[in-house]
């Protein structure tokens, strides 16, 4: 019975470490801003563009 316990926490430690990773490895500036991604986006969109015949 301990040692299902003790498994039972060590996935719990896992599982927290997985979440607390994730939450902290974004972007080194932070999340975007609305600006942005608007600039971000219209310069997609000219690059993907097809040529004008």
């Amino acid at each position: 019975m301990g040692l299902i316990l003790l498994e039972a926490l060590g996935a719990g430690l896992v599982l927290i470490l997985i979440v607390w990773w994730t939450m902290f490895s974004g972007r080194k500036k932070g999340e975007l801003h609305d600006e942005d991604k608007a600039a971000d986006d219209d310069e997609s969109a000219e690059r993907h563009t097809p040529p004008k015949q």
